[in-house]
C-alpha cells in the first residue's frame, strides 16, 4: 500500500486566489490544507476523495475537540464517527495537547500529526462538534447519533454563520412534525441558492447527489480484519434521500465556522461568573457574608485579569501565579476595606483561598481520571500532571501573598444556622456555583441552566449525608455517581420527547461543572500552606485528604457511564 508522509500539518486555507503560502506562516501545530493531495479534492464530494483530504477533515476534528478540552476517548469516538461513513479506519494516539492518527482506506494510508500549543476548556464547541458530526454523517447518508432529530443537528450547523435565521428555525422544529417538515424544507430552499463561491459551506447542486452510499461497490481485495469495517459502503443504500454530495470544502468551511467562533462571554462577564461561584464556593465551605464579599472581588478581578492575559497567548503557569496573587491582594483589601467601618471583617483570614479557588483546573482533573478508567494511562496521567501544575502555581502564589501581608487562615467559624435553612441556601449556592463555573467553560445558557440543576441537587445531596457522618470521600463518591446518574436520565428524556429536543447536551458538558465544586480546593490550599510552614505531618494530613476526594469524583462518574452506558460496560 502506499504510504502519506507524516508531519505538521496546518487547518487554515486561504481562499483568495488558493496559492499556497510562505512556510514561515504556517503555526507548528497545524497542517496546511493546501498540500497538493488535498487541494485537487477540495471541490469533490469527500466520499469520492483521496485518503489525504479525507484525513484532513477527520483529524481536524480531533483537533478541536481535543482543544476544547475532552478526554482522549471522546476525541477518539468523535474521529471515528468521521471516519467510519468515508469508509476510513483511524488508529490514534491521543494525549493532552498532540495527536497522532493514522487513517487508511483499504488502499491507502497516511499518518498525521497535530500537536497543540496549549489547551483549554470549551464546552460550546464540544457540543457543536456533537452536532456536526451528525449532520456529516446525515449528509453521507448515515443517521444521527448524537441527537435523535437529525433535523436539529443539520439547521444548527447550516446556520452557525447566521443565528437570527438558526433561532427561528430551531422554534419551529420543536413545534410538530408537520413544522420540523416545513422547516427542513426551508433549510433545503436557502442552501440550494448558496454560491460555493462565498465559502459558506453551503451545499452546491453543480457537485452532484451522490454520496458515500451510492458509490460503486467496492471490488479490491481488503486485508480481512478491514473488510466488516467497509462492508457498509457495498451494502447501505440511501437513494431515497436526495441530499447534495457533501464538498471538503463545504466540511472545512463548516469547521471553520466552529474554530472562529468568539467566546461567549466578555473578560468581564467572566470576570462576574467567576466571582459569583467563588462567593457561593466560600459559603458551602461554611463562611459567611464578608467571606463572601472579599472573594467576590478577588475571584472576580483575577478571572477578568486572566481572561484579558490569556488573550495575549502568554504561559498558563506564569497566567495563574499572577492572576492567584492579584486574586488574594484583592480579596484581602477588600476585606481591609471594610474593616475600617466593621473591625470583626479584619479576622476573616480564610476568605482569600475562596478567591483562588476560580483556577481549579476541574475539567481536566475529572477527564483525566475517566481516561485512567478508559485504560488511557498516557493521557489520564498527562492530563493529572498538568492539573497538579496548575494547582502547584495557584497554591505557590496564595502562600507567598499569605506570608507576606502575614494572613493565617484557620478555617471558617460556624455560621449556626438552621438545618434547614442552611440546606435551603446549599442548594441555591450550589445552583449559582456551577452556574458561574459553567460560563468560565463558556457553556451557552441553556447548558448552564441545566448543570447548574443537577449540581445544585447532587451537592446539596453530598453535604447532608456528610453532616450525617458519612466520610467525605464516600460522599463525593456519591455525588459524582449521582451526578453522572441524572445526566443519563436528563438526555434520555430529551431522547425520549418528555423535555424539549435542544436540551439534548453532551454528557460530559453536565457532569464536570456540576462536580467540578465538589473539588477540595480549601484541602489543597492547606497542604501547601502547612508546606510553606515546614509542617510536614499536617501538610501530608491535608494533601491525602484531598487526594481521597479528588481520586472518587472520577470514579463515581466512571461508575454512573458503566451503569448506563453499554460502550463503558465491557472492555472490546
Amino acid at each position: 500500500m502506499p504510504c502519506g508522509t507524516t508531519g505538521i500539518v496546518r487547518f487554515r486555507r486561504e481562499q483568495n486566489d488558493g496559492t499556497a503560502k510562505a512556510v514561515s506562516n504556517y503555526h507548528t501545530h497545524s497542517i496546511p490544507l493546501d498540500m497538493e493531495d488535498i487541494e485537487r479534492d477540495w471541490d469533490k464530494p469527500i466520499a469520492e476523495a483521496g485518503i489525504a483530504a479525507k484525513a484532513s477533515v477527520i483529524v481536524r476534528v480531533g483537533m478541536l475537540d481535543l482543544g476544547a478540552g475532552t478526554g482522549s476517548f471522546r476525541v477518539r469516538e468523535m474521529m471515528h464517527r468521521i471516519a467510519y461513513p468515508l469508509g476510513v479506519h483511524v488508529r490514534a494516539d491521543v494525549n493532552l495537547t498532540d495527536i497522532a492518527a493514522t487513517c487508511t482506506d483499504g488502499r491507502s494510508r497516511i499518518t498525521e500529526v497535530i500537536d497543540l500549543p496549549t489547551t483549554g476548556v470549551n464546552t460550546e464547541r464540544i457540543w457543536l462538534l456533537e452536532h456536526f458530526a451528525d449532520w456529516f454523517n446525515v449528509h453521507l447518508g448515515k443517521g444521527s447519533v448524537y441527537h435523535a432529530q437529525s433535523v436539529v443537528s443539520e439547521e444548527l450547523v447550516e446556520h452557525l454563520d447566521d443565528p437570527e435565521a438558526r433561532t427561528s428555525l430551531m422554534r419551529a422544529v420543536e413545534k410538530d412534525q408537520e413544522a420540523q417538515e416545513t422547516a427542513q424544507g426551508i433549510i433545503d430552499a436557502i442552501t440550494s441558492q448558496e454560491r460555493p463561491e462565498d465559502g459558506d459551506g453551503g451545499r452546491d447542486d453543480a457537485n452532484g447527489t451522490a454520496d458515500s452510499a451510492e458509490s460503486k461497490p467496492q471490488t479490491r481485495r481488503m486485508p480481512k480484519r478491514y473488510a466488516e469495517h467497509f462492508d457498509h459502503l457495498a451494502e447501505e443504500g440511501d437513494a431515497g434521500r436526495d441530499i447534495p454530495a457533501l464538498t471538503v470544502q463545504q466540511a472545512h468551511d463548516r469547521l471553520d465556522l466552529i474554530e472562529r467562533r468568539k467566546p461567549l462571554y466578555a473578560p468581564w462577564q467572566s470576570g462576574l461568573a467567576a466571582g459569583i461561584a467563588c462567593a457561593a464556593f466560600v459559603f458551602l465551605l461554611g463562611g459567611g457574608a464578608y467571606d463572601m464579599v472579599g472573594a467576590f472581588v478577588g475571584a472576580g478581578l483575577g478571572q477578568w485579569l486572566r481572561r484579558r492575559l490569556f488573550a495575549k497567548h502568554l504561559n498558563q503557569f506564569f497566567v495563574t501565579f499572577v492572576c492567584v496573587a492579584v486574586a488574594a491582594l484583592a480579596c484581602t483589601g477588600m476585606l481591609r476595606a471594610i474593616g475600617l467601618i466593621d473591625p470583626v471583617a479584619l479576622q476573616h483570614d480564610t476568605a482569600y483561598i475562596g478567591a483562588m479557588l476560580f483556577v481549579i483546573p476541574g475539567f481536566p482533573l475529572i477527564t483525566g481520571g475517566l481516561d485512567i478508567a478508559k485504560i488511557d494511562f498516557p493521557s489520564g496521567i498527562q492530563r493529572l500532571c498538568y492539573t497538579l501544575s496548575i494547582i502547584l502555581m495557584a497554591t505557590l502564589a496564595g502562600w507567598m501573598i499569605a506570608f507576606v501581608v502575614h494572613l493565617n487562615p484557620e478555617g471558617f467559624e460556624p455560621l449556626g444556622l438552621d438545618p434547614l435553612l442552611n440546606n435551603c441556601l446549599r442548594f441555591v449556592a450550589a445552583f449559582v456555583g456551577v452556574w458561574g463555573f459553567s460560563v468560565l467553560f463558556n457553556s451557552p445558557q441553556r447548558m448552564c441552566l441545566v448543570a447548574a440543576t443537577i449540581g445544585a441537587i447532587t451537592d446539596t445531596f453530598r453535604l447532608i449525608i456528610v453532616d450525617y457522618g458519612m466520610p467525605a470521600e464516600a460522599g463525593a463518591f456519591i455525588g459524582a455517581l449521582l451526578a453522572g446518574m441524572l445526566a443519563a436520565a436528563w438526555r434520555a428524556s430529551v431522547r425520549r420527547g418528555w423535555l424539549p429536543r435542544y436540551l439534548d447536551y453532551p454528557r460530559i458538558c453536565l457532569t464536570v461543572p456540576s462536580i467540578v465544586i465538589m473539588v477540595p480546593g480549601m484541602y489543597l490550599y492547606r497542604a501547601m500552606f502547612h508546606l510553606g510552614q515546614f509542617d510536614t505531618q499536617l501538610a501530608l494530613d491535608w494533601a491525602f485528604r484531598a487526594f481521597m476526594v479528588i481520586v472518587c469524583l472520577p470514579i463515581g462518574l466512571a461508575m454512573a457511564r458503566v451503569i448506563t452506558d453499554k460502550s463503558w460496560r465491557y472492555d472490546v
